[in-house]
């Protein structure tokens, strides 16, 4: 039995390792990460904390990694209430734990611990049967939209940057727009959905109980302005559009290789393009303009 002084900071690294070890408080006490901070045998965990009168020293251990799990429970149920109400709160419970063993918190802020959620349930995927609905796919379309909404709340946004606006994009020559390109807001996203998973979000989390939609391809523009995130729906031909324009392509190529797609009629495309781009510039999609 090791009878080394032991500093606050020794334990404290100790009983981190140890409580957070996904597989438990024994194999916690057993592992590398613990033994490097304070190398223990198996009947001496009484040397660093004691047992009392009710308790013996690792069950005394197993509240402190009970509330810690629990903690990161909390977290992940706050940051996917859609979710919580779609699969229940004891199947996610049970998904979390599953999830909190293969990919255990590495940051130092909790603001990162379900940044791999949606690929867990990517990568625990059941098959399902030829010609059928594979409902995992609506619980992992969720998912990854309420976790694109985390990032987009915490990442970088126009809030301090100086817009562009309508009125600067009339003051541009009709000969310069086609080599022109567009700057997108960072905190721009464009997302395709078998479901139409943002109204069940937002049904959710105004505390209501919706069924599960139908499927139905949904086409999601996503921002954030005054830090507030915002979402609308968008039709196919405005997805395939700013989907060329956020790939960096020039303004008269994205164009050309829209109106070649047909989906749009193609006497009615200048107005509508129009009206397109007043609008996504009034929505702050765009924070700017470049020459190429």
């Amino acid at each position: 039995m090791s009878n080394e002084p032991r500093n606050l900071d020794q334990i404290q690294r100790w009983m981190q390792a140890v409580i957070s070890w996904p597989a438990g408080v024994k194999a916690g006490i057993a592992s590398a990460a613990a033994q490097s901070r304070i190398p223990l045998k198996s009947d001496e965990l009484e040397t660093v904390i004691t047992a009392s009168s009710q308790m013996t020293s690792l069950e005394r251990m197993g509240i402190y990694a009970n509330a810690y799990y629990a903690r990161l429970l909390e977290c992940l149920s706050e940051e996917y209430p859609a979710l919580v109400c779609a699969m229940g709160k004891t199947a996610f419970g049970a998904f979390c734990m599953e999830y909190l063993q293969e990919y255990p918190p590495a940051s130092y802020t909790l603001g990162d611990l379900g940044a791999h959620f949606p690929q867990f349930l990517k990568e625990h995927k059941p098959p399902a049967e030829e010609g059928e609905v594979n409902w995992t796919d609506f619980l992992i379309e969720l998912a990854t939209l309420e976790r694109l909404y985390s990032e987009v709340f915490d990442g970088p946004g126009i809030e301090q940057e100086t817009l562009l606006t309508a009125e600067a994009l009339s003051s541009i020559k009709p000969e310069d727009w086609p080599e022109l390109s567009l700057r997108m807001a960072p905190c721009f996203r464009l997302l395709q959905f078998q479901f139409p998973v943002h109204e069940y979000v937002s049904s959710a989390r105004r505390g209501e109980t919706p069924a599960i939609p139908e499927q139905q391809t949904t086409y999601l523009a996503v921002t954030r302005r005054n830090f507030i995130v915002r979402r609308e729906t968008i039709t196919p031909s405005e997805y395939f559009l700013l989907s060329k324009l956020q790939q960096g392509l020039k303004v008269g190529d994205a164009i050309a290789q829209f109106a070649e797609s047909d989906l749009f009629e193609t006497d009615e495309l200048g107005e509508q393009l129009h009206q397109w781009f007043k609008h996504w510039t009034s929505a702050a999609f765009f924070i700017g303009v470049s020459k190429v």
